[in-house]
């Protein structure tokens, strides 16, 4: 996923991988729910009771793998290298940043809001150059020092990467290394992580933490609640133990991101921050044993979010005044497809929604498909169009059974470090940039 640690490579090697990505993503066939639930029992498979992922998609693509299937071996091959270079990294945690939070507690979270900058010179009377001033789309290199951002992204990503490549292949060192990692940065009493977000995204000489900030876990955390539910079908060390103080943890932080005044904030949020927020809300709610909260959270996302964020011809129009339009357009749709994966769990099928000037998803991924495929330049502002960052939410979208989503398939860009969608099948956002 996502917040996420190919962020510093993308933007240094843009022109690298505009060289490559010109490769067209193969078609797939059409996707459905796979008959797999009696054909996994029988090769015994687990299931994963995942929140986002389906779990008996995974199955059957575990079987599939076992069988040589040569389309998905490769695919494991993208997969098993990525979480390759995580076995030399980590684990991190929260309290070996250079400062503390605001708060005086390392074990609280801090990260800096990224689009924000100073204005004045740093001396010893100002060292932080105060004040700093909004330069929307522009990430002030500071946020990925001396804060927890780059360090928690890296738990993110790592964990759901190593998870999954443990699923596939049985290679402990996967779960054990994912294992390490989940332990360090939640549950070791000495580094563990309070459940709060109470300073995230702060702004030095203004902010000691903001309400926004619960985006740097709300667009990425629900991986890690999927990596807990894949690890939880036996893998090797993560014990019972660990099982049931993650839980403890995630019903902690639950039940800050429902009760704080800053998670309050953030629920009213009427952009893409809304959005993140009730999908997190959901599969946290889900992960946590409460499915009508689940199923309450994505239904009531129909007229509280589809219906004043997209318009009717499908475009996103709060999204589309940022700089980085193209961004924040595919960004809020990798939430909505992501929620409409919770929903799939709860007897909800949020594609199927129309509003009132008719409103939908399906409609949203529809205005992106002439960028997304190359047909036409697009025609909103964007200081950095990245052509793939849609390819993940237009598969949800040909998956969810979108005729026009399911031609333009084969004209996608494929996303850099290969195409892992057969075996991690829900959107990430491919370009992550924070905020």
């Amino acid at each position: 996923m996502s917040a996420r640690t190919r962020i510093g490579a993308l933007f240094t090697t843009t022109a690298a991988v505009a060289a490559v990505l010109v490769t067209a993503v193969p078609a797939t066939p059409t996707q459905g729910p796979p008959p797999v639930a009696a054909a996994a029992k029988a090769a015994k498979v687990k299931v994963p009771d995942t929140a986002v992922l389906d779990g008996e998609r995974l199955a059957d693509a575990k079987r599939r793998l076992d069988r040589g299937d040569p389309r998905l071996r490769e695919a494991l091959g993208h997969l098993t290298a990525r979480a390759d270079k995580w076995l030399g990294k980590g684990p991190w945690t929260v309290v070996d940043k250079p400062k503390p939070a605001p708060s005086g507690d390392p074990h609280d979270y801090l990260s800096q809001a990224p689009y924000w900058w100073p204005t004045r010179p740093k001396t010893p009377d100002n060292p932080w150059g105060c004040p700093y001033e909004q330069r929307d789309g522009e990430r002030n290199p500071e946020v990925d020092t001396g804060t927890d951002r780059r360090d928690v992204e890296n738990v993110f990503d790592s964990t759901y990467e190593l998870s999954l490549a443990w699923y596939y292949t049985g290679d402990r060192k996967y779960a054990e290394h994912a294992a390490k990692v989940l332990r360090t940065w939640f549950l070791d009493p000495a580094t563990r992580m309070n459940p709060n977000l109470n300073h995230g995204q702060f702004i030095p000489c203004k902010y000691d933490g903001r309400a926004i900030g619960i985006i740097d876990f709300s667009q990425s955390y629900t991986s890690v609640v999927d990596a807990l539910a894949i690890l939880g079908t036996g893998a090797p060390g993560w014990t019972p133990s660990d099982r049931t103080k993650m839980r403890s943890w995630t019903k902690s932080f639950q039940k800050w991101l429902t009760d704080s005044e800053f998670g309050k904030q953030e629920a009213a949020a009427k952009n893409n921050h809304g959005t993140f927020y009730d999908m997190q809300l959901a599969a946290l709610a889900y992960a946590n044993g409460d499915k009508a909260l689940a199923r309450r959270t994505v239904l009531n996302a129909r007229a509280q979010r589809i219906d004043p964020q997209i318009a009717a011809d499908g475009s996103q129009p709060q999204e589309l005044t940022r700089t980085r339009s193209w961004h924040y357009s595919t960004f809020d749709l990798v939430a909505y497809t992501r929620l409409a994966d919770i929903g799939r769990h709860v007897g909800v099928d949020l594609w199927k929604y129309r509003g009132p000037d008719g409103q939908s998803l399906v409609k949203a991924v529809d205005y992106l498909l002439p960028a997304a495929t190359g047909a036409a330049k697009w025609p909103h502002p964007e200081l950095q169009f990245l052509r793939y960052a849609a390819s993940d939410v237009v598969r949800a979208a040909a998956d969810a059974g979108s005729a026009a989503a399911k031609a333009a398939v084969p004209k996608l860009e494929r996303p850099p470090g290969g195409d892992l969608w057969e075996l991690r099948p829900a959107a990430e956002q491919l370009d992550s940039i924070a905020g």
